[in-house]
């Protein structure tokens, strides 16, 4: 019988409960409401949820039972945007976000998916893009409704 969870603890809320199990996530399957989720062990949790929410990682699953499951964000394949400067960085910023790219901005790079059209134009406005593969965290855009939930990630 399957676990079945309907709360989200943040990361860190847990106490000292360890999680049974962990859910490896891409940045797309964290976006959920209602989902049944399969557990690195084999087993599955269905989370059923009031609303849609955005999981972070090391979020916590709370089961009818108690017990936590964690999620942890998966590893995509992304690039690295790295500008020429501070200024080089807004400007490639508003050129993703004119195409309503999902980009994970930092103070001295961009992630983004990998996509060679998007490759060619960042190069060709002077970046440099590299193939990486680590877990992505976009910036949720103003328009994406209200489907995410209010804690602090770091």
């Amino acid at each position: 019988m399957p676990y079945r969870s309907t709360e989200i603890l943040p990361s860190g809320a847990g106490g000292d409960r360890l999680p049974i199990d962990v859910v490896v996530l891409t940045h797309d399957q964290r976006h959920v409401r209602r989902k049944l989720l399969h557990m690195q062990h084999d087993d599955v949790v269905m989370l059923d949820l009031k609303a849609p929410v955005l999981l972070a990682h090391g979020d916590l699953l709370l089961t009818e039972t108690g017990e936590t499951i964690e999620v942890i964000a998966a590893e995509e394949l992304l690039y690295e945007v790295t500008p020429r400067d501070s200024l080089h960085l807004v400007e490639l910023a508003w050129h993703l976000g004119n195409r309503h790219l999902s980009a994970q901005i930092e103070e001295a790079r961009i992630l983004i998916l990998r996509d060679h059209v998007i490759h060619d134009m960042l190069t060709g406005l002077g970046a440099t893009v590299r193939e990486i593969s680590e877990p992505f965290h976009p910036l949720r855009g103003a328009y994406h409704g209200q489907g995410h939930h209010h804690h602090g990630h770091g």
